[in-house]
């Protein structure tokens, strides 16, 4: 990036970017066709990162959106019951039991199981 993007993105001055290249030693390479000839592009390598992911501004802004997200809906107290019953009685069942479940299941799907189950589709 140019110390001006750079400059743009974290919300500082361009003189800013061109400080802490000096500073640091990040490296950069000289852009030709800009006036003054003064134009500089800075490589955005680990040190450049890690000084970026430590300046307070950009800790506070990743904060904000952290603060942002909303959390997941969660469903009805039942259907979570439901989801750790079956799952436990998952992690029960021997390898062979799972194997033969896996069968049927591939065999005649959700329909059938539930068939078996005696479990009509009206009721669910």
């Amino acid at each position: 990036m140019t110390s001006e993007e750079l400059a743009d993105a974290l919300g500082v001055a361009r003189q800013t970017i061109n400080r802490w290249v000096r500073k640091y030693g990040w490296k950069t390479e000289g852009l030709n066709g800009v006036k003054g000839g003064r134009a500089r592009l800075v490589y955005i390598d680990a040190r450049v990162r890690q000084h970026i992911m430590n300046l307070p501004a950009i800790r506070k802004r990743q904060t904000l959106y952290q603060l942002a997200e909303t959390s997941p809906p969660y469903g009805e107290e039942q259907k979570s019951t439901l989801s750790r019953q079956i799952i436990d009685a998952l992690e029960n069942m021997t390898t062979q039991e799972q194997e033969r479940l896996a069968v049927l299941l591939a065999r005649e799907g959700i329909e059938g199981f539930l068939s078996r189950l005696d479990i009509s589709k009206a009721e669910a």
